[in-house]
């Protein structure tokens, strides 16, 4: 089924670039300048989208085996993801139940067992508390109860997403509205983390408006990626996640300079670079495009949080590959690929993104555009609104499939 909507979108991207069309929002669209610069706003969107809503923490390649562990901080929050021997992944929060201490400091590692550093309570990598320090000193405690608290967490498609309320009563699955079921076409279940960076960067929203936007590539990106770059983009949505591509007929394989014409071919011969081309985001703060180096597929993926302040954000980007390169010339190709990557995101769209962001917080402009051509923008700012402002009720509401379904 999966594929069959892949060939469908596809052939809609084929046929609007032979006609030279594409997919227009109905109007320009006014955001107000403030939604990218209120204090306020930006807490409470921490605190309703971030720390509450189904993120995606970190690919499947990033905890490969049984035992990896990575511990993270997202808003404030401390998480703590781990491999478990019957291959799971669990989400706890990285807080020893006697004081608090983080039991596992920021970063990865391998590991069945964890001891707090400050008193030395130890607890399995399931979260289970397993050892008191100085026991009959201390008096005696129900392990039972002092596990490390527990998130809803759910590993698909080689991603895996974690919410970090556990009381949360959204399910990840209905969240994500059957997008990871077209995301497993990507293959990230048997790939390898060739290398992983992060960045700093403008508002949260500011930097992801550049992932749902191909209307400034060969603008901003005219000494990167050309002055003849496309910038034309057709949305696909599920729920609040979109994948946006280039309408057109042509298409390049992947790692080739030769353009192949997609009218010619018939559904079974559509190669899986364009079934998957474009970039793909979940919302509220992942993209993923496809790249080629170190001879083979790869992948980018962008992971973005807030900072601690409005004008500030962090994206980590991992370049996961379909396998690990072998030559010391794959090596270096790889590098290659990524590093270009990283001047493109870093120099060209979040240095724009800063500047643009400290000329908003000046309040001389009321409102910004996002034009017809720019519908995922629009998208994306309806939901970012709607979903900080719903309740716990609203969003098992919003994302019940009954309603969903009710609503598409």
């Amino acid at each position: 089924m999966s594929r069959e909507e892949l060939v469908s979108m596809t052939r809609s991207l084929v046929e609007h670039g032979a006609a030279d069309t594409m997919n227009y929002a109905d109007e320009i669209v006014r955001i107000p300048a403030a939604s990218y610069t209120d204090p306020e706003l930006f807490e409470r969107e921490k605190r309703n989208i971030f720390r509450r809503l189904p993120l995606m923490v970190a690919p499947s390649c990033e905890l490969p085996e049984p035992g990896d562990y990575k511990a993270m901080d997202i808003c404030g929050v401390p998480l703590l993801l781990t491999r478990q021997r019957d291959g799971t992944v669990g989400a706890f929060l990285n807080m020893c139940t006697h004081r608090g201490n983080p039991v596992v400091p920021t970063g990865t590692g391998n590991g069945t067992r964890f001891a707090c550093g400050y008193h030395g309570w130890t607890f399995k990598n399931d979260g289970d508390l397993v050892g008191v320090a100085s026991p009959k000193d201390f008096g005696a405690v129900d392990k039972a109860a002092l596990c490390l608290k527990k998130f809803p967490s759910y590993e698909s498609a080689g991603l895996i997403w974690a919410t970090l309320d556990p009381d949360s009563k959204l399910s990840i699955t209905d969240y994500l509205c059957g997008y990871d079921d077209l995301l497993a076409a990507f293959g990230f279940d048997g790939w390898t983390l060739f290398s992983q960076r992060t960045l700093p960067g403008p508002n949260w929203k500011t930097a992801y408006d550049g992932y749902l936007d191909f209307y400034h590539l060969p603008v901003l990106h005219k000494d990167t990626f050309g002055a003849d770059f496309y910038n034309r983009a057709n949305y696909f949505f599920w729920g609040p996640h979109q994948r946006l591509s280039t309408p057109s007929k042509m298409a390049t394989r992947v790692g080739s300079d030769i353009e192949e014409d997609l009218s010619q071919m018939s559904d079974e011969d559509l190669p899986e670079d364009a079934l998957l081309a474009g970039v793909w985001t979940i919302f509220p703060h992942i993209s993923i495009a496809s790249f080629y180096g170190g001879g083979q597929r790869g992948a980018m993926i962008s992971q973005l949080f807030p900072g601690e302040n409005v004008g500030e954000s962090f994206t980590t980007q991992y370049y996961v590959m379909e396998n690990q390169p072998e030559t010391e010339e794959q090596v270096k190709s790889a590098h290659e690929q990524f590093d270009f990557l990283e001047i493109v995101v870093r120099d060209e769209d979040y240095k724009t993104g800063k500047r643009q962001h400290e000329a908003l917080q000046s309040g001389m402009l009321d409102h910004v555009l996002f034009g017809k051509n720019e519908r995922g923008g629009q998208v994306f700012h309806q939901w970012a609104e709607k979903l900080t402002n719903a309740s716990d009720e609203d969003l098992l509401r919003i994302f019940a499939p009954e309603h969903r379904e009710a609503a598409e």
